[in-house]
């Protein structure tokens, strides 16, 4: 048998560590009953021609140290079958593992006519050997048919470039190994902002702020003051910026991990903006330093990751996991919690996809109220959803996604709580955790501390501390279509819509009790019935490149939206329509348009109109002009 097989071979099996072709081979053209027998004349750290093994550690040692010592073990059984002098089998494996360090750089070019040297010394050596007498039970096999000789090659070809791009031994200048595990993202942008409030909103103590009331000391409704009270006549403008690092690391076997960080002037939920030079009660003025937030933090577990089929797994702080508009949930909004997505094409043109998921909204404080040995039961709160679609590609001009989604918002709205007299402002009711802990404007809201009157608050005339709940339930029906034409590509036309309506509604039981969003009583002039709803919608419209990726791409978009009163949570949709009344109770329209300065710089220019749908009168408009770039 040629040397120049064996030679090659055993270079091959020395760089690739690779041990499948091996469980092949042996399987399937090289095995005989006698199979130990391979080993049988070899002492530990010696082949059965007397030459010692490798002693090379670590992984890659080892899979080269499993891979010789088949080669080895083949040589071997030659020898034994008279194939092979032992003489030459000495030379040969010696020369092989002298010339292996030397031949790393020059693998993937020698691979070829190895593989094809070694399948021509097969076959000639078959032609012309006498095979020697075979052991009992043996069996002896004398042609290697063309397709497993294909396959051999193949195998050996795959094994030998895939080792070449885990360990980099084919490209001298390649970073280290580990450095390529880890995938670093950011972006920075800047953003001047105009709020303009016309004259005529109303400015006369019609719109409370129900957050800063329960993230604060309780309102005292009996006092002399107003409560706290949103800017709905003043106009503003900012100058705000957004700064965001990221890093995933693959863990292997299917398994990533992630952080983010990111700016924001608070905790808030929906914006990571934060106001340059702002004061008062926010972080900055004065060239202060901003705060940085934990934004993302997830592990991932992925099987599949193609177009046609992925199976995804999410646990921690992610991104939304659903197809959505900022009707609902605002571009930033990150979901704490667990998610699950699939799809599997079962059509050329059709993928369907489902994603479900639980996340805690709130978990109860261990030390609820924490001015009393005795503690309260739990007010958590959760969110479970599913959204079931699918892709469709109808034609090279067409395609299309559709899905429905049920969000179940578990223990959201506030309770009444057992009967007490607060004395002071550090009291605490039963149920104070069930007031939202963020939110935005727009819900309906009612008192959810049970005050009993008595001597000690003067019969009810002082001392009535107050926390507010959301007086809806929200069990949300939602239906998003989205449809993309590209026949002119690389510009794109895009439709999409998005339909709410929360199923949790009851107008009775919150007409009982709500303190806001009321129509005015016709006679009287009064507050009279509650007046909210239970609809959100939107209708958008975008043309031009389908990614900003080179000077000169550019994009325009409009929509209009209609977002009644207790359609959506307040706190977790678009937080910039309607400044600084953004969340629910509000229609309008949106139109703007990016262009690409650069490959990974865009401008981006948008204009925002809205109005109050019921109670009393608001109207903002909103010019936000941005600078944004990616790394």
């Amino acid at each position: 048998m040629h040397r120049s097989y064996f030679h090659g071979f055993f270079v091959f099996a020395a760089l690739t560590g690779w041990t499948g072709w091996a469980a092949a081979a042996d399987d399937s053209q090289l095995a005989s009953a006698g199979g130990n027998a391979l080993f049988q004349n070899a002492s530990p750290g010696q082949s059965a021609s007397g030459v010692p093994l490798s002693t090379g550690t670590g992984p890659a040692a080892a899979g080269a140290s499993r891979s010789a010592n088949f080669a080895l073990a083949l040589v071997n059984r030659l020898v034994q079958r008279g194939l092979l002098t032992k003489a030459d089998a000495d030379d040969l494996i010696k020369e092989a593992q002298d010339e292996a360090s030397q031949k790393q750089a020059q693998a993937d070019e020698e691979k070829d006519a190895a593989v094809q040297a070694a399948v021509s010394a097969v076959e000639q050596k078959q032609a012309q050997a006498v095979p020697p007498p075979l052991e009992p039970g043996a069996v002896s096999i004398h042609y290697l048919s063309s397709t497993v000789k294909d396959e051999l090659r193949d195998d050996i070809e795959r094994a030998v470039m895939q080792q070449a791009r885990d360990e980099h031994w084919a490209a001298p200048n390649a970073v280290p190994e580990w450095t390529t595990r880890f995938r670093f993202t950011g972006d920075v942008r800047t953003r001047y902002e105009a709020d303009i409030l016309p004259p005529g909103n109303a400015n006369t103590g019609e719109f409370p702020n129900f957050n800063s009331i329960n993230t604060g000391a309780p309102f005292d409704t009996a006092g002399t003051t107003f409560s706290p009270q949103y800017d709905v006549d003043q106009s503003r403008n900012q100058f705000r910026i957004r700064a965001r690092l990221g890093v995933e690391a693959d863990l292997d076997d299917g398994w990533t991990a992630g952080i983010r960080l990111a700016t924001g002037q608070s905790d808030s939920p929906v914006s990571e903006n934060q106001t340059v030079g702002l004061a008062n009660n926010g972080q900055g003025g004065d060239f202060s330093k901003y705060a940085v937030w934990l934004d993302r933090a997830f592990l991932k577990y992925e099987v599949g990751g193609t177009p046609d089929k992925d199976l995804l797994l999410e646990v921690g702080r992610f991104d939304n996991p659903f197809l959505s508009t900022t009707v609902i949930y605002a571009n930033d909004l990150a979901f704490d919690g667990l998610a699950l997505k699939a799809r599997y094409r079962i059509l050329p043109a059709v993928t369907p996809f489902l994603t479900v998921g639980a996340f805690p909204v709130f978990n109860t404080d261990f030390n609820f109220p924490n001015n009393q040995p005795s503690k309260y039961s739990s007010e958590d709160k959760y969110l479970f959803a599913a959204q079931l679609g699918t892709s469709w590609n109808i034609n090279k001009d067409f395609n299309a996604k559709v899905a429905g989604a049920y969000y179940y918002f578990d223990n959201i709205s506030g309770k009444l709580s057992s009967p007490f007299t607060p004395l002071s402002t550090s009291d605490q009711g039963s149920t104070d955790d069930s007031r939202p802990a963020f939110a935005q404007n727009g819900n309906t809201y009612f008192p959810i501390r049970d005050i009993v009157s008595s001597a000690a608050n003067d019969f009810g005339t002082i001392d009535q501390f107050q926390y507010y709940g959301l007086a809806a339930r929200f069990h949300d029906l939602d239906l998003y279509a989205t449809l993309n034409y590209d026949h002119f590509a690389p510009y794109r036309v895009s439709l999409t819509g998005e339909f709410v309506k929360n199923l949790g509604f009851d107008a009775n039981a919150i007409n009982a009790v709500a303190v806001n969003n009321r129509g005015p009583n016709s006679a009287s002039g009064a507050l009279g019935a509650f007046a909210g709803g239970d609809t959100a919608w939107i209708v958008s419209i975008t043309a031009g490149s389908a990614a900003l990726q080179k000077f000169g791409d550019w994009n325009v978009d409009l929509d209009y939206r209609y977002i009644e009163s207790d359609s959506v949570v307040d706190g977790f949709n678009d937080p910039n329509f309607g400044t600084p009344l953004s969340g629910t109770n509000l229609k309008g329209f949106t139109i703007g348009g990016s262009f690409a300065l650069g490959h990974r710089v865009s401008l981006g220019l948008r204009w925002m109109s809205a109005n109050s749908i019921i109670g009393p009168s608001f109207k903002s408009d909103v010019l936000q002009l941005d600078l944004y770039g990616s790394f």
